[in-house]
């Protein structure tokens, strides 16, 4: 717990205490007063004003609220009260002349104006919603109040002859009327209820019952005990000033949250009884003077319709609260666009007159290209701040009867509906792939994000579901084709999803089955005929599928993170083969090493670099003796990301390659600023050369290019002399391909360990 912490809590307790002993003092003053000798009444009053004046201005100190005003108005209010209180006292001992005889009661009209602004500051900050049912109840408890003081108090004193004070004092309830619905507001209103403001309450409720008694005592001369009267009033104000000695006085001018509530069963009650009291008593009551008359009948009007209104308001606030509700479920809470669900009901409205009506419904399931990357790179709310973007477009590139769906991640689904002759699948496909290419405008910048479309029809007699999951199949496989393309649906591609689901699930757990198995291909230096090393290959063989080509697998484990799993199992068998074989040729034999491939998502993963030392340490070889090959493509994914990985490898000593060279970005800058040593062109380019191939220009500018940066080229795939001739003749370093080898299983190379260096090259 930090200083800062302990000395608030600390505050805090401080508070709690003071305002406790504050209540306890003061309400036990209250009691002796009531009980004890007359004589006792002055001094008593007076150690509850200076009480009360402490606590209101020690209250603020201690507990620092956010807004003060509300307790600055008590603080002026109190001294209005005190004033008054002293002046009512040398008016009881004859002190003021005659026309100063109103003053004391005249000083208590600033002081309820004071409390009242402090309430109407209070509700202004705290209440959180407009559409608070707590202002009509508040109303309701008002009207009724004010009903029976005008019953029960104004209208008796108006009936008779009054001097001018007892016209003043009677007065008086309408000012705890306006007091008590504000006091009413705050309590009913939605947000929590703590200590203070309960105090504040009870002050009000204190306030109305000691005016009601001095009325009764001073205007209809009713036998009321001046000391009750005293009691209420300064038990008011110890209540009203201790408010500001609890630390939840902060709250009382904080916003809260609104919470939507049943209508509890005490609130209930009390609107019952706010209405029937009134209606009852002017139906029993005699109608009296014909002023008196209206003037009930207009309150009782107020009050049933103040009903009216409730109910009409609850009711439209539970309708507005079911539509919310009923959005928040078919609506995306980010994009605020249909979810799946809409999108479901709409697409199998349609199919119900598409028959019909000779629709056509086509599905475009998108999904952005290497989103994933941006999240990295920028974190969740640029990607967030994306999607909303993307949201944007696409509802200004469709007709207003389409529909626009977010369903989850990045993917999106536009459904629209049309005569099978207008295309209008392909043609919102087309022009959607061209919209990508313009950048998004985000915070960070402009973004440019591509999109792969899967486009699905239907007559009306395919399910919605099963049109949407043919629609993602497709978009799957606008991705296999290269990304930021559509492609159209057919059965045949179903087949294919099917077969890869069945491949993924069969791969899922294949490295601890012991299913995996490293394959090695020799590399050879080109000059010498020399054994140079190998490039590790992994294969698989399924007890359900046989043999299974690394170019079906390999995607789905890239695609799946199986591929982190699976290559970390490929380093560390390499790295031991490796090691076997150093010791078994012997230390003055020439050092081999061995290649492996690494996937996009070991660069991103920090934990490949401990792999790596790890594995070089428990076999006990040189970090140069391992080669890692990354894919241009792959690197330039998040290349600020791979640098560090790669930076830390290059670092250790690890030779890194760049393999497939020419398929990917082949850009002279990206490759100064990989710190790669070697530099492997892909077999596509080497099938090309020897007798005047026409990738023989392409390969000798490579060739120039890297021997111009230092680099080593490994030449992939030759599987003739001639072209292993023609490598040699250009300078080529090292070559690998079927005219020396396959990749094969470690017991099946031994040849290649064991015979003498002048034999490699046979």
């Amino acid at each position: 717990m930090t200083h800062v912490q302990a000395t608030g809590e600390a505050r805090t307790a401080r508070a709690v205490l003071e305002f406790r002993l504050h209540l306890c003092v003061g309400v036990a003053l209250v009691v002796t007063l009531l009980a004890g000798p007359e004589q006792l009444s002055s001094p008593i009053m007076a150690l509850l004003l200076a009480q009360g004046m402490f606590a209101i201005h020690r209250g603020p100190r201690l507990n620092r609220p956010a807004d003060e005003r509300p307790w600055r108005y008590i603080r002026h209010g109190s001294w209005f009260f005190v004033a008054s209180c002293l002046l009512r006292v040398v008016r009881e001992l004859g002190g003021l002349p005659e026309w100063l005889t109103l003053l004391p009661d005249l000083l208590t009209v600033p002081a309820y104006l004071m409390v009242g602004f402090c309430f109407m500051v209070m509700l202004r900050r705290r209440l959180a919603d407009d559409d608070d049912s707590a202002r009509i109840d508040a109303l309701l408890v008002g009207l009724s109040i004010a009903f029976l003081t005008w019953v029960f108090l104004i209208a008796p004193n108006l009936a008779a002859e009054m001097s001018g004070s007892q016209l003043v004092n009677a007065v008086f309830p309408v000012f705890d009327v306006t007091i008590l619905v504000l006091g009413a507001r705050l309590m009913l209103s939605q947000g929590v209820r703590q200590p203070a403001l309960w105090t504040l309450v009870l002050a009000c409720a204190a306030l109305f019952t000691g005016d009601v008694l001095y009325c009764l005592r001073e205007a209809l001369e009713v036998g009321v005990p001046q000391q009750v009267v005293d009691a209420f009033l300064l038990l008011m104000f110890v209540l009203l000033t201790g408010a500001a000695m609890h630390p939840s006085m902060r709250s009382l001018t904080e916003p809260q949250r609104g919470v939507t509530r049943d209508l509890s069963r005490g609130r209930t009650v009390l609107i019952v009884a706010m209405v029937i009291l009134p209606v009852g008593l002017t139906a029993l009551m005699p109608p009296g003077t014909p002023m008196s008359y209206v003037f009930r009948a207009v309150l009782c009007l107020a009050l049933v319709l103040t009903v009216l209104i409730r109910v009409i308001r609850s009711n439209n606030s539970r309708a507005r609260a079911e539509q919310i509700s009923r959005r928040r479920v078919t609506h995306d809470t980010l994009t605020d666009l249909p979810n799946r669900e809409l999108l479901t009901e709409t697409v199998s409205r349609w199919a119900e007159r598409a028959a019909g009506e000779r629709l056509e419904i086509s599905l475009l399931f998108l999904d952005l290209d290497r989103f994933k990357m941006i999240n990295d790179n920028w974190g969740h709310r640029v990607g967030d701040e994306l999607l909303r973007a993307v949201a944007a477009r696409l509802v200004q590139q469709v007709r207003a009867e389409d529909v626009v769906s977010r369903i989850g991640g990045d993917e999106f689904v536009v459904a629209l509906a049309g005569p099978p002759s207008e295309r209008l699948g392909e043609q919102l496909a087309e022009r959607l792939i061209a919209e990508f290419n313009r950048p998004f405008s985000l915070s960070i910048g402009d973004v440019v994000t591509s999109v792969s479309i899967g486009v699905a029809r239907s007559g009306g007699d395919v399910h919605a579901l099963d049109l949407i999951r043919d629609a993602d199949t497709s978009m799957y496989q606008a991705k296999s084709n290269g990304r930021n393309m559509y492609a159209l649906f057919d059965a045949s591609m179903r087949d294919q999803v099917q077969d890869r689901v069945r491949l993924e699930q069969a791969l899922r757990g294949a490295v601890e089955r012991g299913e995996l198995a490293a394959h090695f291909q020799p590399i050879v230096d080109l000059a010498s005929g020399e054994l140079d090393g190998f490039e590790a290959l992994m294969r698989w063989h399924s007890p359900q599928l046989g043999h299974v080509s690394p170019v079906q697998f390999i995607p789905i484990a890239e695609e799946t993170g199986m591929i982190e799993e699976m290559g970390s199992w490929l380093l560390r068998e390499s790295v031991r083969q490796l090691a076997e074989w150093t010791e078994r040729r012997g230390p003055d034999a020439r050092p081999l090493h061995v290649s492996v491939n690494v996937a996009v998502r070991q660069l991103r993963d920090g934990s490949l670099v401990r792999l790596v030392d790890d594995a070089l340490r428990e076999h006990n070889l040189q970090p140069s003796a391992l080669w890692l090959e990354i894919t241009e493509s792959g690197v330039m994914e998040d290349l600020e990301t791979a640098l560090l990985t790669l930076d830390a490898l290059r670092t250790m000593g690890v030779t890194l390659a760049v393999d497939d060279f020419g398929t990917g970005y082949s850009s002279l800058s990206y490759l100064d600023r990989l710190p790669v040593g070697i530099v492997k062109i892909d077999r596509s380019f080497v099938s090309g050369v020897g007798g005047n191939g026409a990738k023989e220009p392409i390969v000798r500018a490579v060739l120039a290019m890297t021997r111009a940066m230092g680099h080593r080229v490994v030449a992939e795939g030759v599987e003739t002399e001639a072209q292993r001739d023609w490598l040699r003749e250009q300078g080529c370093d090292l070559v690998q391909g079927w005219l020396y080898s396959k990749a094969d299983l470690p017991a099946n190379l031994t040849a290649w360990i064991d015979r003498a260096p002048a034999l490699s090259e046979a």
